[in-house]
């Protein structure tokens, strides 16, 4: 009797012991089929007042007293789970759903999605900590001059990079979403005209690149035109993609503390994780008042071990952006795979305030570092401190595309939906030319992609030289025409396509004439006129001296008549955006 007395006093020493070691836990809950974060997850310490409830991200942190044992997690559409505290210090739960909530009912998902997109908590608990709605005091953005009119007889060819990025959009989304006004120079319209999916079919096989073009009135000026290109890259399968060397940079600095940047970028990368296969390569370098690889090159199929990696990860300290790039780019060419996907994903809200932390200080680093074949891939998080300025630089000098993050549905959109796009470049150094026919133009206008155009005689060649495309990627650009009347015959423009292959120094082109005769706005495509809508209301947030007759009304009207196929809800979500922008803009309406 006393040997077991002695026994149970030692278990129970134990136990206390280490419950009393606890302290804080933290952790992550997510869909045991999905594998999507669960938000909403009532999380209870057993027997116990104290509850918490994960965030939108799906992620919590509670605070456990001495002598706990268990915690309870509660979700209605869940069935509960009780898990012991021994340990664990960082949790991964999965909970089960209760009943099948498939639906064959596409419309009705399409639109279920775009209400979550569109619903926007100002106060999300992270745990025990309240989270409030912030102002905005210190973002920075490239300052941004509206392409003019220019005359064909002077100059009859327009060049610019063709890029991918679309940070703009999801950037715009969130300052709608918190009802504040959107700073000019935040507004990209190719950025905003390229978010969304149209459906251009792909190239044939023996073709990397297809090149499209439609030309019709121009709705916002009667005596106007449009012209719009849409280049559509080579799609590669899944299991055809090269293998990836990825190095993920992660910034962990005191500014990233807020529930809108570290904790969603750990979800992020969640999403990423979970799509790696076992011929993929991860390294994590985080970074803070200095850099530190967190975890060595490891396989894909280990993916419990990355994850842990990144749920560890806690803010704190200054920025050191520059070392920090410096070491994920020597990791990634210790590891680099010949023929492979090498590329640093950089995920920060850009605010460096260690080493070099101009503009372009970093872009001259970018700069020297892409000439190693590594690419780079930028991620935006938060607000207030957020350094669009410096992101969009970088990316677009390291051979690399850009991305906001401002809610996890955009994490799943570009790390899963859209996941060979982001990550796997089919070509590089990619550029149009446009030469427009005289005796049909009297001048043109390209819309947007004013920080990507390209002198004719290429004297800024080395500050720009094309952007990437990735695998199966659609990009769209649109000008708007002033025609020489009466019309003349002849072709309207000559389009054509410069580009390299990721692996290859050989320049390559296609080319394409454009004919010369308009149709009618109306008979245009849905995926042609839901550009021209889009394009439109980026030129209403611009405050643009080119936007004719153009009005928020024209805007809803044309992007409903375009709707179309809307298959994640995103259209459906920018007529939801146009309405909100309208009620606190008094100017837009």
């Amino acid at each position: 009797m006393h040997k077991f007395l002695m026994l149970l006093l030692w278990v129970c020493g134990s136990t206390m012991s280490a419950a009393q070691q606890r302290g804080w836990v933290t952790g992550a809950v997510q869909d045991s089929i999905s594998r999507s974060p669960v938000p909403g997850v009532k999380i209870c310490i057993d027997k116990d007042t104290i509850c918490v409830t994960t965030n939108q991200y799906g992620l919590f942190r509670i605070d456990i007293p001495d002598n706990s044992t268990r915690l309870v997690f509660e979700h209605p559409g869940y069935r509960t789970k009780i898990v012991p505290l021994q340990h664990h210090d960082r949790m991964l739960i999965e909970l089960s759903p209760l009943t099948d909530q498939k639906t064959d009912n596409s419309a009705d998902i399409a639109k279920a999605k775009a209400r979550a997109r569109f619903a926007h908590s100002t106060n999300p608990n992270y745990g025990n900590i309240g989270m409030g709605a912030v102002t905005f005091f210190d973002e920075t953005y490239g300052k941004l001059y509206e392409n003019k009119f220019v005359e064909s007889a002077k100059s009859r060819v327009s060049s610019f990079a063709i890029d991918v990025d679309r940070a703009a959009y999801s950037n715009m989304r969130r300052f709608v979403k918190l009802r504040k006004p959107i700073p000019v120079d935040a507004v990209r319209i190719e950025e905003l005209v390229n978010y969304f999916h149209y459906s251009y079919p792909l190239p044939q096989p023996d073709s990397l690149f297809a090149i499209y073009s439609h030309y019709t009135e121009c709705p916002w000026n009667k005596d106007h035109q449009l012209l719009q290109i849409a280049v559509r890259a080579q799609q590669i399968e899944m299991d055809s993609l090269p293998a990836s060397n990825l190095v993920f940079l992660i910034d962990i600095s005191g500014s990233m503390g807020t529930y809108n940047k570290l904790p969603l970028l750990q979800a992020a990368f969640r999403v990423l994780v979970r799509n790696l296969r076992p011929r993929d390569r991860v390294a994590i370098v985080a970074y803070a008042g200095t850099p530190g690889l967190v975890l060595p090159c490891t396989p894909g199929h280990q993916k419990e071990k990355i994850l842990n990696a990144i749920d560890y990860l806690s803010a704190g300290g200054a920025t050191a952006g520059e070392a920090a790039i410096m070491m994920a780019y020597q990791i990634a060419e210790e590891n680099f795979i010949p023929g492979g996907n090498n590329r640093v994903i950089m995920a920060t809200d850009g605010d460096f305030n260690v080493g070099q932390t101009s503009d372009q200080d970093m872009e001259d680093l970018i700069m020297l570092k892409k000439e190693s074949g590594v690419l780079l891939t930028c991620l935006g998080f938060g607000m207030k401190d957020y350094k669009d300025s410096k992101l969009e630089g970088l990316a677009s000098k390291g051979n690399g595309n850009f991305a906001y993050i401002d809610d996890l549905e955009e994490a799943n959109k570009v790390f899963a939906r859209e996941f060979g796009s982001t990550l796997f470049t089919v070509a590089k150094d990619v550029r149009a030319e446009v030469d427009f026919n005289p005796a049909r133009v009297n001048a043109y206008r390209l819309i947007g992609y004013e920080n990507r155009i390209l002198k004719e005689d290429n004297s800024n060649g080395e500050r720009i030289v094309g952007g990437i495309v990735g695998s199966g990627h659609c990009v769209v650009a649109m000008y708007e025409i002033d025609p020489v009347l009466p019309a003349q015959e002849g072709m309207l423009a000559d389009v054509k396509i410069w580009y390299r292959q990721p692996n290859d120094t050989m320049r390559h082109y296609l080319q394409r004439p454009v004919p010369g005769r308009p149709a009618a706005f109306s008979a245009a495509s849905p995926d042609f006129r839901f550009a021209a809508s889009v394009a439109l209301f980026g030129m209403l947030l611009r405050k643009s001296q080119y936007k004719g007759e153009g009005n928020v009304r024209m805007v809803t009207d044309m992007a409903k008549r375009s709707r179309g196929p809307d298959k994640e809800g995103y259209r459906a979500e920018f007529l939801k955006l146009i309405k909100q922008v309208k009620k606190y803009t008094d100017w837009l309406k």
